[in-house]
């Protein structure tokens, strides 16, 4: 094996293809992965347009190796790590904290003010490569019943299980989801499992259409929502004035989650939300749900694989995030390093 791979790298907005870059090499207490999936997620699109706000903080800077939702083989171990990974099919937290603030040893690593974050933040390139590093402590073992493609959903669907959790939605609740795409489908999926009648609002015709072929007949734009009352409202949108309309149409007494994150500021009322009673719940990271989402996919409760549209090699990720790349109504783009 040769001392280099491929791996997509963005050198600018708008900039960015395949390139050989050096190997990983597994530091103590970490393993190398040989990736099988990645999926391009709309983090992977805000860093090729310049509009992600890390670029602006200072927390990301260019070049970057994109790739957080992933799936693959451990090939190597570091120094400290169990040996016992080798040749294990994994998947890992995108969340990295430092492990010693109180934030870390309270359980919410994915908060850590220092955190890395593979493929996000600078100093964990991500998986959109032939290989990675990661810690072993950030890694989730697959169970044979959970392939590479549903592997790379674990990390999308860890975030959407955790919105439809905080929903606390069940037998006899109707819950209302702000966007079909990738992860307002998986809350969908995720409630749906759990007993509550979904409804999904949406924009364009062709992605209502692709979920009501999933079994959400209740698939609607904002003109044709029907007035019901809803026991929670999910916005998984980038949508800035969506936020006070989940807000006005949720139940008194219900429930409003946001996953969404908009490129300018949302406006809310917060009288809305006290003279309602109504509790609102922001959503980070998949962390703290990454194992039951894994459980949840190998009892085949729920199976998001029909969100996959396409799987494509490394070379064709810059026209994916570009939007070039001919897309049908499934929202979810893999890729599988091994094709090019």
């Amino acid at each position: 094996m040769s001392g280099t791979m491929r791996a997509f790298v963005l050198t600018g907005p708008g900039a960015g293809g395949v390139q050989e870059v050096p190997r990983p090499v597994a530091a103590p207490g970490e393993v190398v992965v040989d990736v099988e999936r990645a999926g391009v997620c709309g983090t992977d699109a805000e860093f090729f347009s310049g509009d992600m706000a890390y670029l602006r903080s200072g927390h990301t800077t260019y070049p970057l190796r994109p790739g957080h939702e992933w799936a693959g083989v451990v090939s190597s171990v570091g120094d400290g790590v169990d040996p016992a990974w080798l040749g294990r099919r994994v998947m890992g937290d995108t969340m990295i904290g430092d492990g010693t603030c109180r934030r870390c040893r309270r359980g919410r690593q994915h908060v850590c003010e220092a955190r890395q974050e593979v493929g996000v933040r600078d100093g964990r390139p991500g998986a959109l490569a032939e290989q990675l590093a990661v810690p072993a402590s950030s890694l989730h073992a697959l169970p044979d019943s959970v392939d590479p493609v549903l592997g790379a959903l674990v990390e999308p669907g860890g975030n959407a299980l955790r919105a439809a959790n905080a929903a606390a939605v069940g037998d006899g609740d109707r819950l209302l989801v702000f966007g079909p795409g990738t992860i307002g489908l998986m809350v969908a999926m995720f409630a749906r499992a759990a007993g509550a009648e979904v409804h999904l609002m949406g924009r364009s015709e062709e992605s209502l259409r692709f979920a009501r072929s999933l079994g959400f007949a209740h698939a609607w734009t904002e003109d044709e929502l029907p007035d019901l009352p809803y026991d929670a409202v999910v916005d998984a949108t980038n949508a800035a004035r969506l936020p006070a309309l989940a807000a006005d149409l949720v139940e008194p007494g219900g429930r409003v989650v946001y996953i969404g994150l908009s490129a300018t500021p949302s406006t809310l009322d917060t009288r809305t939300l006290v003279l309602d009673d109504v509790t609102a719940v922001g959503i980070l990271s998949a962390s703290p749900g990454l194992a039951a989402t894994i459980e949840a996919y190998a009892s085949g409760a729920v199976d998001p694989r029909p969100l996959v549209g396409a799987t494509v090699g490394l070379s064709d990720v810059a026209a994916v995030l570009a939007g070039a790349y001919p897309a049908g109504p499934a929202p979810k783009v893999h890729v599988d390093p091994r094709l090019d």
